[in-house]
C-alpha cells in the first residue's frame, strides 16, 4: 500500500530534477544568447568601394589580407540567393542545433569506412566556425572542435546573424571571399539584385571554389555550369519557376573577374584613402563627388594634346575640375598617363607644390580694389621701377606706359601688379594667402614682394579653392572629395561681394587664344588667367565658367624647363579645348545666379587716367566703383592752357580774350613721356609758362558749398542710422554741369549741378568735405559728426 505513494514521490521528485535542468539549461542558453558579444564582423579586414556621384564604381580596393571582402547585411541580400545556398548547403540550417549528427555520420561512413571522397558533413554553421576561428577539421580531433565551436555559435548568435556571417566569409574563387564582393566583381550587381542564375552560381561557389574556377583564366569550368544547373533541377521542385527565368539559363555565363574591374581616377582615389586611412576600414562604401563621364572627358582631351605637343616636347599635363555650387571636386586627373613611369605618372600633379608665376594676380588686384587702392580703370604706371632693392621685370622685357587695371591684369604685366601688391595692408598679400590655406609658407620676408610674380608655390588643390572664392562672391570653402564632407555652418569671408564681381568682370574681358579646336567662341563666360614659372617649368590656365573651376597644369615633374611652357601658348589651348567639351557634352550648362552686389555703381571716367571726366576729356569711359572706397579724383591729364596768338606762348593773366586762344595738352609725368618716346609715340609736351598760374584755364567760378555748413557740428540718432542723412550742396558757376563730393578724399559721389547728394555717416569723429566741379574748380569745409542714442 505504501509502494505507489513512495513511487509516486520518486517520479515527482525525479521530474522536478527534469524540470529544473531544463529550466537552467534554458537559463544558461538564454544567458550565452543575452550576454553581450562582439559582431561577428569585429577584426574582419574589409574592402573599400569608392562610387561617382551618380553611383557609378569607380573602384574596389583589397582588404589588408590581400582580399576582396565587403560586409553586406542579410537583409540587402537577395532571397534568391538566400533560398539557392540553403537548398545547396544545409536545407535544415533553422532547424538543427549547429550539427546535423546524420550529415555528419554519412560523412564518416563515406570518408573513413567506405574509402571515398573525404566529405565533412559540416552544417552552415560549422562551416562558419571553420573560417572564423580557422580551424583545421582534417583530424577527427579538428571536427570535434570545429562541433564545439558551432555550438557556441548557436548559443551566442541567432541564425539569421549566423546566416549573414557565413555569406560574408564564403570564398567565391580567386581571392574572392563575401557574397558582396563576388556579385559586385562578377556581375557588376549588389546582392540584392541578383537574378536566379546569378544567384545559383554564386551558391554552388563556396563549396569547391578551386576547382570550378580555371586556375590560370579565373574564368568559369564547365563544372560549376553543371553544378549550378543541377541546383537549378533541385530548385525547380522546391520553389515555382517561369519561362523567364528558364530562358535565362540558357545564356552563356560570363564572370568579370578583378583585373577586369574599372579604376577611374586612380590619383584621386589614392588621395582619398590616404586621407580617410583612420576610419576606410569601418566603411565600406564611399560615395565620392567625382562625376565619372566628366573625369573621362578630361582625360580624353589631355591624352589628344599631349599626341598633338609631343614634338614640342610637352609630356605631361594635370587637370582638376571643382564645382563652386558645393566645392565638391568633379575630375581630377594627376598626370597625362597614371601608368607611365617616364614621365613619373604616379604623381598626383594636383597635389604638388609648383610656382604659380602670374596665376595668383586676380587676387592682388582684389585686395586692391577691397582696399581702396584702385578700381578697374585705374590707370597705374607699366615703366621701370624699383621697389627698394627689388626692380621687378616683364616676362617681354617691354613698357607699355599707362595701362589700367584690368588691361595691366590680363597682359600680365609684372610691374604694375608688384605696385598694387606693395599698396596693401592687412591683409597684404602673404597674409591673404596664408588665410585661405596655402600651406608651408615661408616666412613673409622670405618671399618680400617676389611672391606677386611666382616666387612662392602652391598646389593646384589650393589654387582651384581660391578661384572658388571669387566664384563664391569672396567666400572661402573646403574642397571636398565625399558626398558625406560636411560644409563650414560659418563660411570664411576674405572678399566683399562688391571686389570678387569687380575681379571676375576684368578676368572675363581676358580674350582666348585663337588656336584651340573650337571654332567659335562659347556664348558662356570665362574668366580666366595664365601663369608661367621662372625658367619656363610650369605653364598654367586657371579659371571659372559655368559653375566650374577648371586649373590646367603642364610640365614635368622633375623640375626641367621647357621654353614651350607658357602659359597662355602651352596650357590656355587644353583649357580651353576642355572648356568647349564640356559645354558641347552638357549644352544647357549655365553660370549660377549670384545677386548684385549692393554697394557697387557704374561711374563715367576720363579713360586716359581712370578719373572722374572734365569737359576737355577725350574719351570716356565707365568703371565699377565701391563708394566710399574705390580711389577716385577728377582728371588732371587733359587741362586748357591759354596760349598768346602772336606768340603761342603761355598768356599770364590779366589777358585780353581777343588776343589769346585755348588749347588742350596731356599733361604726363616725366616717366610715361619717356615710355611714349620710346614707343615712337611722343606726346606734344606743353608749353613752358612763366605764369604765377601756370596758364592753366580756370577761369570762372568755383563750386560754393552751401550744405553742410562750415565749422558745425551735426547730431546724428543712432536709432535712425542708415536712415538720419546730411544733405550735400553746392552753387555752381553756370558752366559746371557735374559736382563730385568727396569725404577725407574718399569719393562719395556726383550730382548734377544744383542737385543735392546725401551722406549716412556712420562714425563719430570730424571730417574734411569737398566738391570739384568738371572743371576742375573747388571748394571744402570741415564738419564734425556727434551720434547720440
Amino acid at each position: 500500500m505504501n509502494i505507489f505513494p513512495r513511487s509516486f514521490k520518486m517520479a515527482g521528485r525525479w521530474l522536478q530534477n527534469i524540470a529544473m535542468a531544463i529550466f537552467l539549461l534554458a537559463l544558461l542558453v538564454l544567458g550565452c544568447r543575452l550576454w553581450p558579444h562582439p559582431p561577428l564582423s569585429q577584426g574582419l579586414p574589409f574592402s573599400s568601394v569608392y562610387y561617382d556621384q551618380q553611383g557609378i564604381l569607380m573602384r574596389i580596393t583589397l582588404a589588408n589580407d590581400d582580399r576582396y571582402r565587403l560586409w553586406t547585411p542579410l537583409e540587402e541580400i537577395s532571397p534568391l540567393a538566400i533560398k539557392g545556398l540553403l537548398l545547396h548547403e544545409d536545407r535544415w540550417f533553422y532547424f538543427n542545433p549547429g550539427f546535423n549528427p546524420f550529415s555528419l555520420m554519412r560523412g564518416f561512413w563515406q570518408s573513413y569506412v567506405m574509402g571515398g571522397t573525404m566529405q565533412g558533413g559540416s552544417t552552415i554553421t560549422m562551416q562558419l566556425a571553420r573560417m572564423h576561428w580557422h580551424l583545421n577539421t582534417r583530424t577527427p580531433a579538428g571536427k570535434i572542435m570545429q562541433i564545439l565551436r558551432a555550438i557556441q555559435l548557436e548559443l551566442s548568435y541567432s541564425k539569421d546573424d549566423i546566416l549573414e556571417a557565413y555569406l560574408n566569409y564564403a570564398p567565391f574563387g580567386r581571392n574572392i571571399e563575401s557574397i558582396g564582393a563576388a556579385s559586385l566583381i562578377y556581375f557588376n550587381q549588389s546582392p540584392r539584385g541578383l537574378t536566379l542564375p546569378e544567384a545559383l552560381t554564386l551558391a554552388v561557389l563556396p563549396q569547391s571554389p578551386s576547382s570550378r574556377m580555371n586556375a590560370k583564366s579565373g574564368l568559369p569550368d564547365s563544372r560549376l555550369i553543371q553544378a549550378r544547373n543541377r541546383l537549378f533541377v533541385r530548385w525547380q521542385k522546391h520553389y515555382p519557376t517561369d519561362n523567364s527565368q528558364l530562358s535565362l539559363f540558357s545564356l552563356p555565363l560570363a564572370l568579370r573577374q578583378p583585373e577586369q574591374m574599372p579604376y577611374i581616377a586612380p590619383h584621386f582615389i589614392e588621395q582619398l584613402r590616404q586621407q580617410t586611412r583612420q576610419w576606410v576600414q569601418t566603411q565600406t562604401r564611399i560615395d565620392t563627388t567625382l562625376d565619372a563621364h566628366l573625369q573621362r572627358l578630361i582625360e580624353r582631351q589631355i591624352n589628344a594634346f599631349i599626341v598633338r605637343n609631343k614634338s614640342r616636347g610637352i609630356n605631361n599635363a594635370a587637370a582638376l575640375l571643382v564645382d563652386t555650387r558645393d566645392m565638391g571636386i568633379r575630375a581630377l586627373v594627376g598626370s597625362a598617363d597614371y601608368y607611365n613611369r617616364r614621365i613619373q605618372g604616379q604623381v598626383n600633379g594636383t597635389n604638388a607644390k609648383r610656382s604659380p608665376g602670374s596665376a595668383l594676380k586676380p587676387f592682388i588686384y582684389a585686395l586692391g580694389m577691397e582696399q581702396g587702392v584702385l578700381h578697374p580703370m585705374t590707370v597705374l604706371r607699366d615703366v621701370p621701377s624699383a621697389f627698394g632693392a627689388y626692380a621687378p621685370e616683364n616676362f617681354d622685357r617691354r613698357f607699355l606706359g599707362p595701362i589700367t587695371a584690368t588691361d595691366a591684369l590680363n597682359f600680365s604685366r609684372n610691374i604694375p601688379a608688384v605696385y598694387v601688391a606693395s599698396q596693401l595692408r592687412q591683409p597684404t598679400f602673404y597674409q591673404f594667402l596664408r588665410l585661405s590655406g596655402v600651406a608651408n609658407m615661408s616666412s613673409e620676408n622670405h618671399y618680400g614682394l617676389s611672391l606677386v610674380l611666382g616666387g612662392g608655390e602652391i598646389t593646384m588643390q589650393e589654387l582651384a579653392k581660391l578661384y572658388g572664392l571669387l566664384a563664391n562672391r569672396g567666400v572661402l570653402q573646403p574642397l571636398r572629395m565625399q558626398k558625406s564632407d560636411t560644409v563650414p555652418a560659418t563660411p570664411v569671408r576674405l572678399l566683399s561681394e562688391e571686389a570678387s564681381f569687380m575681379t571676375l568682370d576684368m578676368l572675363r574681358q581676358h580674350r582666348r587664344p585663337g588656336d584651340t579646336l573650337a571654332q567659335r567662341p562659347s556664348s558662356l563666360p570665362v574668366y580666366w588667367k595664365t601663369g608661367t614659372s621662372w625658367g619656363f617649368r610650369d605653364a598654367w590656365s586657371v579659371g571659372i565658367f559655368g559653375p566650374y573651376v577648371l586649373v590646367v597644369w603642364e610640365g614635368n615633374f622633375d623640375g626641367r624647363g621647357n621654353n614651350a611652357l607658357v602659359g597662355a601658348e602651352a596650357a590656355a589651348p587644353l583649357f580651353f579645348n576642355i572648356i568647349d567639351s564640356i559645354i558641347a557634352s552638357y549644352p544647357r550648362l549655365q553660370e549660377p545666379r549670384h545677386p548684385f552686389p549692393e554697394q557697387l555703381k557704374r561711374e563715367e571716367i576720363c579713360l586716359a587716367s581712370g578719373d572722374l571726366p572734365t569737359p576737355w576729356c577725350q574719351q570716356k569711359g565707365k568703371t565699377w566703383f565701391i563708394p566710399g572706397k574705390s580711389p577716385i579724383k577728377v582728371d588732371t591729364v587733359y587741362r586748357p592752357v591759354r596760349l598768346d596768338k602772336a606768340t603761342g606762348e603761355v598768356a599770364c593773366a590779366p589777358y585780353d580774350e581777343s588776343e589769346t586762344r585755348v588749347e588742350i595738352f596731356e599733361f604726363w609725368p616725366s616717366d610715361l613721356a619717356n615710355v611714349f618716346a620710346q614707343a615712337g609715340l611722343p606726346k606734344r609736351k606743353p608749353p613752358v609758362s612763366r605764369c604765377n598760374n601756370s596758364g592753366i584755364d580756370v577761369s570762372g567760378n568755383p563750386p560754393r558749398i552751401t550744405s553742410p555748413l562750415k565749422n558745425t557740428v551735426y547730431t546724428l540718432r543712432q536709432s535712425l542710422q542708415g536712415r538720419d542723412k546730411i544733405s550735400f550742396n553746392a552753387v555752381t558757376d553756370a558752366d559746371s554741369k557735374t559736382v563730385y563730393w568727396f569725404v577725407d578724399d574718399i569719393y562719395l559721389g556726383s550730382s548734377a549741378s544744383k542737385s543735392t547728394i546725401d551722406w549716412h555717416p556712420a562714425n563719430n569723429g570730424q571730417y574734411r568735405v569737398r566738391v570739384v566741379d568738371d572743371r576742375g574748380r573747388a571748394d571744402s569745409r570741415t564738419v564734425s559728426i556727434q551720434i547720440v542714442n
